[in-house]
């Protein structure tokens, strides 16, 4: 048979469906043998956090107290202790104590706006990042846990109109 009349036959036989079948692993008994290995994962303490904006919305005159609220996510591995701190945020001479909000447009960024970060629905727990003093401790369970951020800006002077922001930093310590 020619080369050419092969592969024709096997084209052939492989369109037609009628490929020859697979042959049957082969059975032994004459006896066997077995070995066991070790599948190893080592976890170590980790945390992650995330958090979402905080919005005081659309305000006019500040003759009244706007409060707010948000949430920071923590993720840790079941059983690590940890402890969610807040910076005082990135508005120049802004404290944990003394949170501030800056004007954005040009000529009005050294005006500001006072606002506060606390633990508590009531507004008497100041959130800080000092672990042990102002922090907010939890343990983890290997799932997401979220954790309220309850805002205030209270009734103060009223600065132009503008929009007044800043960046807080969440920060999980295990």
């Amino acid at each position: 048979m020619k080369r050419w009349q092969l592969c024709s036959a096997c084209f052939a036989a492989a369109l037609a469906g009628s490929a020859a079948p697979l042959a049957d692993a082969a059975t032994y008994s004459n006896g066997t043998g077995t070995a066991t290995f070790t599948v190893t994962l080592i976890l170590q303490a980790n945390c992650a956090i995330t958090a979402n904006p905080l919005s005081f919305g659309t305000q006019g005159a500040l003759t009244a107290a706007v409060n707010q609220q948000t949430t920071v996510s923590v993720t840790c591995t079941n059983t690590t202790p940890y402890n969610v701190g807040l910076d005082a945020g990135t508005v120049s001479g802004s404290t944990v104590a003394a949170r501030l909000l800056a004007g954005t447009a040009t000529g009005n960024t050294g005006t500001t706006v006072d606002f506060e970060l606390y633990q508590d629905s009531g507004h008497s727990t100041v959130w800080g990042n000092t672990q042990g003093t102002n922090t907010v401790a939890g343990t983890g369970n290997g799932s997401a846990q979220s954790i309220n951020v309850y805002g205030q800006v209270p009734t103060q002077v009223t600065p132009k109109p503008d929009t007044y922001q800043t960046t807080v930093t969440a920060t999980v310590y295990f």
